[in-house]
């Protein structure tokens, strides 16, 4: 037992242990006091995290429904909005840490995953040295630094540490086909999926070329070697080569149907206008190829033209290691490495391309906004191709006598680190609408005109509402989501209401209808709303009353009966969030019977 620990440092990657002591120049700035409030989406990242704890705390361990956005009327955020990074950092604030720490503690955690996966992908063609290099480009590369601290786009740095971990599984499971590849690549894969729905958008295409390029590469090696015959044979190799992939990607999709079944097919439900046209109109977020050189730094916006106040370079350094990857082509054979180093020169070019005015065509033909909102977005993609590239000038330097030394690596990876460290700057600011509070929610709301998405059954968005009033004016939870302005006022028709429990996905009211009539509630209405006639306060349910979206607003309004009666209107699930549980469950469970299997001793031949 003495000697355990002695072995496992042995088999501890030295060179893994350097990244992660040169990541922590990265993650500094995230533990000096304060946040960087006036980054573009710093307040959204701890309002989702706010809210996803509001949920949580409520008994909700899968939430859909976000209660305040929308000025109280509430919106179904994290029905489409992948909800990985928030279960972290609920993680965190369930350990001690108060919302503004959890999330600068998952940004720490992102940029240190980040460059291991990078590291570890890097690793398995070029060695460690070569992998040292290229995760820590990948953690200092300007885009990188822009994410998290002047975006401070929580998900999307997250899932960043998502993209060279499936470059990598998914190259084992062509490669060297086994259980864990298997696994470990639909594991990855749905991470992507339930940390940034968009990003994974954007990168599956991606993924699909590199494994269709991967499968003709060793097709291609295989026959130089004289082990294919002819062109049937080449095909049915291909078929059987490209089974385990699949098996991947249905894997990752299986575990992440919870998210993305009701997300594709319920998105429809929310206004899409809102975030169309006008500043979201993509033809004004091309970048100019200068930009992607130029040095400047800021922490605005991207606007049209010239004048962007968002940083699009690609950085010195890594440029100038990417250039080099072309000398390193020339050391390397004929072989896969040699191929894949192609690959990703091929597609720097390309995502490069795509990123300037003259692709416009393309977007339109490809419908390319799909993927992405704004055409800078494939910098996520084309800082992981630079990334890999810029790995490649140590190719060969971990088992050449003559290769670089120890100290000369080091020497780069503090060229790395010094060519962004002026970078690593965020603004420090107070938040205008004060603490954390839902109070500061709803002032951040009606300020920054964020967080009011609406319903396809919302007409007029609202810009405040009476909900916001009273949490703002008594700073109190709302006790109540019953519009009384609404009730019927004549003798013969009133109807009285009174709340008995308000919860982040139900009220529970008791009213005395004179005659059949209507409540109407301030929420919007989505799927998924029902409402019940209850027996009594505790239930059992008499029947389910017939829910209308009303006014302007759609807010949801319930026919009731006339007399006295407990009314419950909750949140559900609909059958397809339903058949998305079971498909994820039954996913984890095809993953613990493969375990199993494996643990039984059987080999997995690929």
């Amino acid at each position: 037992m003495a000697d355990a620990l002695p072995r496992l440092w042995r088999r501890v990657d030295p060179y893994l242990i350097l990244l992660l002591l040169f990541s922590l120049f990265a993650i500094a700035p995230l533990f000096q006091p304060g946040y960087f409030w006036g980054a573009h989406d710093a307040r959204h990242s701890v309002y989702f995290l706010f809210e996803f704890d509001r949920s949580i705390q409520d008994g909700v361990w899968y939430p859909r429904w976000s209660p305040d956005f929308a000025f109280g009327y509430g919106y179904p955020f994290f029905n489409i909005y992948g909800p990985l990074a928030f279960y972290l950092g609920e993680a965190f604030h369930l350990l001690g840490l108060e919302f503004v720490s959890a999330v600068k503690a998952v940004f720490a955690l992102s940029l240190l995953f980040s460059g291991v996966t990078m590291f570890l992908f890097v690793r398995r063609f070029m060695g460690s040295r070569a992998g040292l290099l290229a995760g820590l480009v990948y953690i200092y590369i300007p885009y990188h630094i822009v994410d998290v601290y002047v975006r401070a786009s929580l998900a999307e740095s997250l899932a960043l540490a998502f993209l060279p971990l499936n470059l990598w599984l998914f190259y084992e499971t062509v490669a060297s086909p086994r259980l864990a590849a298997v696994l470990g690549a639909g594991l990855s894969y749905a991470g992507l999926m339930l940390t940034h729905n968009g990003l994974a958008l954007l990168f599956s295409p991606l993924l699909g070329i590199y494994l269709i390029f991967l499968l003709l590469s060793r097709a291609l090696a295989g026959r130089e070697r004289g082990l294919s015959g002819d062109l049937p044979g080449l095909v049915r190799g291909l078929v059987r080569s490209s089974l385990l992939p699949i098996l991947s990607l249905l894997l990752g999709l299986g575990l992440s149907a919870i998210f993305w079944l009701p997300m594709a097919l319920e998105f429809r439900y929310v206004r899409l206008d809102q975030w169309m046209g006008g500043y979201y109109g993509y033809r004004d977020h091309f970048v100019y190829l200068f930009q992607l050189f130029s040095s400047f730094w800021g922490y605005g916006l991207s606007e049209p033209g010239l004048e962007d106040g968002l940083p699009f370079q690609l950085g010195a350094i890594p440029l100038v290691f990417g250039f080099l990857s072309l000398v390193a082509l020339r050391r390397v054979e004929r072989g896969e490495l040699r191929r894949l180093l192609l690959f990703f020169q091929a597609t720097t070019v390309v995502i490069i391309f795509l990123m300037l005015p003259a692709s416009i065509p393309l977007w339109e033909v490809l419908r390319l906004v799909t993927f992405a909102q704004f055409p800078w977005r494939l910098l996520t993609l084309a800082i992981v191709a630079l990334s890999f590239l810029a790995g490649s000038i140590l190719v060969g330097a971990d088992s050449s006598p003559q290769g670089v030394s120890p100290l000369a690596v080091v020497a780069l990876a503090a060229l790395v680190i010094l060519g962004s460290y002026a970078y690593l700057m965020p603004q420090i600011v107070e938040p205008a609408e004060g603490p954390v509070s839902l109070q500061g929610l709803m002032e951040f709301q009606r300020s920054a005109g964020e967080m009011t998405g609406s319903t396809t059954w919302v007409h007029e968005i609202p810009i405040w509402s009476p909900m916001a009033q009273h949490i703002v004016t008594q700073d109190k939870p709302l006790i109540t989501k019953v519009d009384f302005g609404s009730l019927p006022a004549k003798r013969k028709e009133k109807i009285i209401v009174v709340t008995e429990e308000l919860g982040t996905t139900f009220e529970k009211v008791v009213f005395r209808a004179r005659k059949e009539g209507r409540i109407t509630f301030n929420t919007f209405y989505y799927p998924g709303w029902h409402a019940y006639l209850l027996e009594s306060e505790e239930g059992p349910i008499v029947r389910e009353l017939p829910i209308v979206p009303h006014g302007t607003l759609g807010k949801i309004t319930v026919t009731v009966p006339e007399g006295d009666h407990y009314l419950l209107l909750r949140f559900e699930d609909t059958p397809v969030r339903v058949v998305g549980k079971y498909v994820t469950a039954l996913s984890v469970l095809i993953i613990f019977a493969a375990l199993g299997w494996k643990a039984s001793g059987r080999a997995f031949v690929g």
